[in-house]
């Protein structure tokens, strides 16, 4: 039986960030879609506010964040509105989290990881979401064209001008990975996640033993689109639409054929089924399963599938035979 190490605080439940003394839910709100300046404020408040009250308070966003790449910085504007109408009281309570590293503005700063586009991001970032510091701050992306050391050294001045508490660096696979651990810890620069795509359809992270490496370091995975864009839910169990968008990440899922895919979504509905659980929570629950991943990153503009979801954390036992019988169906 595999049961990962949970902890209650004041009746929350919480994982850390590795060795480290950051707590975050084990399910976390992301804000990259439809948050934007074109959707209701009063809606995406309600889904938030919600969220909080459920004990999710970790709320991850970027810098282009916004109306699919239009109107950049919009989804930090509007989270900044709840935080001056709403949840500023709850500061003390709340982890903040922002990115830069994609594009963000015209011109040869507004793209990268630079030390300039750092240090003018997070100023930038706290403008709008109305904060005077966020909890964590992260590299959005490897740049091929800045040296490691350049983006690391920049993310540790961010740390000491008390901008961010934490850092963390998202896309880097493990070689680069590697490099940036070893300049942090040079350092002492509180880094403390590398956010990662991560499916139980599709585990790089596992895969390349890049969670290895977070393991040694002390540091914890933080998995975005643990649902494969919508795949591992009910949603997708009698076909999948020629419409459907696939993350870059989870192209190939495809590979094998639409049917292929759909049988195995529908085997692994069973197993969830017989476990008291929707697919959607199995697939959570699955990543969970593994103390290496401190928080799974959710993105929903409905109050429903948010407490669906959040149900996924009640159970994150697996034993032998449904381990075996999940390993089964994953690898055909």
């Amino acid at each position: 039986m595999y049961k990962a190490a949970e902890k209650r605080y004041d009746g929350v439940q919480v994982r850390h960030a590795g060795d480290t003394g950051l707590m975050l839910p084990p399910i976390s709100l992301g804000l990259w879609r439809h948050f934007g300046s074109r959707d209701p404020l009063r809606e995406r408040r309600e889904v938030i506010l919600k969220a909080f009250d459920k004990g999710v308070f970790h709320f991850d966003l970027a810098n282009n964040y916004g109306n699919d790449g239009v109107d950049f910085g919009s989804t930090e504007s509007l989270f900044g509105e709840i935080i001056k109408q709403d949840l500023g009281p709850y500061r003390n309570e709340l982890v903040i989290s922002s990115k830069a590293g994609y594009e963000i503005h015209d011109g040869p700063f507004g793209i990268g990881t630079s030390r300039k586009s750092l240090l003018q991001g997070i100023d930038d970032s706290l403008r709008r979401m109305n904060l005077d510091y966020v909890d964590i701050y992260y590299a959005h992306r490897y740049d091929d064209r800045t040296p490691i050391a350049e983006t690391v050294k920049a993310l540790d001045d961010i740390v000491r001008q008390g901008k961010a508490l934490y850092v963390g660096v998202s896309n880097y696979e493990k070689p680069q990975l590697q490099e940036a651990i070893a300049l942090f810890k040079e350092l002492k620069t509180p880094f403390v996640l590398d956010q990662m795509s991560a499916n139980m359809l599709k585990n790089e992270p596992e895969e390349t033993g890049l969670l290895q490496v977070l393991q040694d370091a002390g540091a914890g995975l933080i998995a975005y689109g643990p649902l494969a864009e919508g795949l591992l839910s009910e949603r997708y169990l009698q076909g999948i639409p020629d419409t459907v968008a696939l993350h870059r990440t989870n192209k190939d899922l495809l590979d094998q054929g639409k049917e292929v895919l759909v049988q195995k979504l529908n085997d692994l509905n069973n197993v969830a089924s017989q476990r008291g659980q929707t697919l959607s929570q199995l697939a959570l629950a699955w990543l969970l399963k593994d103390p290496v991943v401190t928080s799974v990153i959710i993105g929903t503009t409905s109050v429903e599938h948010l407490e669906d979801n959040l149900k996924a954390a009640e159970n994150l036992t697996f034993n032998g035979g449904e381990i075996a019988a999940i390993e089964g169906i994953l690898a055909r």
